[in-house]
């Protein structure tokens, strides 16, 4: 990767932390769904938290949720959430479209009908998301952005994990029909939410069923999740796990921790294409745009019927 687009990539890394309302000047108009927001979307401003600052959380209902009173659904947790449903939200303007997908999917009978659970993140983004376990004693570690250095300690992901499953979730499931198991819990993210999706289901395998991990920056910290996270993968038999990346900007680093990784997949029992998929997007970069346009795959995978 050129410094230049190093550079480009570290500033737009770090201006994910507190995305502004809007960014209209952002063009062309990207491949995959409409830009905008698709069906009921309910928001939840500064959910509070004993562990964690506060943050807010968006609810979005699947078709006839409202009709069928009696009918429960699966849950999808994602992180970064303001950049999963509404474009004016999203910091590069450009969101996820996940409320478009989950709607031509479902209509299409390619996957369960499910809530989604939309966890925005916050200036501690970096912090919450770095998997705790891995760092040890260390109270800072490396971004792993070329240009960005070093970020502040302390980690806290296990606190935020904390407020994912004994605050949110509890909550969710007491306001919505849910299913609340782990076959019918699962959690999402790319970059560094990628890495705290996959410590989510490694923490709390009782709770989440599998984990979408779109882009995973695994340079985080010199790799140390990488290292740490093999021969301790949630059971094969009830856990299915996905990854991708693409090829340009910042995740041109990351086919070699990606391969470790697919290693550590083999050695635990796990079987590409059944409870596993590993892909390569040539040509994606990293960016929500590339995100929007392959988002339909991991949902496919742990939604489908």
């Amino acid at each position: 990767m050129s410094r230049g687009a190093a550079l480009r990539t570290a500033v737009l890394l770090a201006a994910a932390i507190v995305p502004p309302r809007a960014a209209a000047q952002v063009a062309p108009p990207p491949a995959g769904p409409p830009l905008g927001v698709t069906g009921t979307i309910r928001f939840y401003g500064n959910f509070r938290s004993r562990d964690v600052a506060p943050r807010n959380v968006e609810v979005w209902l699947p078709p006839g949720y409202a009709r069928d009173t009696t009918a429960r659904y699966p849950v999808l947790y994602l992180q970064d959430g303001q950049n999963v449903f509404d474009p004016a939200t999203s910091y590069t303007g450009v969101d996820w479209g996940v409320d478009e997908t989950m709607t031509r999917l479902i209509a299409e009978h390619a996957v369960r009908p499910a809530i989604v659970v939309a966890i925005w993140n916050t200036p501690a983004r970096f912090q919450e998301y770095m998997p705790q376990q891995a760092l040890g004693t260390d109270s800072a570690f490396s971004s792993g952005v070329p240009g960005l250095g070093m970020v502040k300690g302390p980690a806290l992901s296990d606190a935020y994990l904390r407020f994912m499953v004994e605050e949110l979730k509890p909550f969710v499931d007491s306001a919505y029909r849910t299913r609340p198991g782990p076959s019918d819990t699962f959690v999402m993210g790319s970059s560094m939410g990628g890495l705290i999706s996959l410590y989510a289901v490694m923490e709390y395998p009782q709770v989440f069923g599998g984990a979408a991990c779109l882009s995973t920056h695994w340079p985080a910290a010199d790799g140390a999740f990488v290292t740490w996270l093999a021969g301790r993968l949630p059971p094969p038999a009830s856990h299915r796990l996905y990854f991708d990346h693409g090829t340009e900007t910042l995740d041109s680093l990351y086919a070699p921790y990606q391969a470790r990784v697919d290693a550590a997949g083999r050695a635990a029992g796990y079987t590409e294409g059944r409870n596993w998929i590993s892909r390569v997007f040539p040509g994606a970069d990293h960016s929500e745009r590339s995100w929007r346009v392959r988002v339909a795959g991991p949902l496919v995978f742990l939604l489908g019927k």
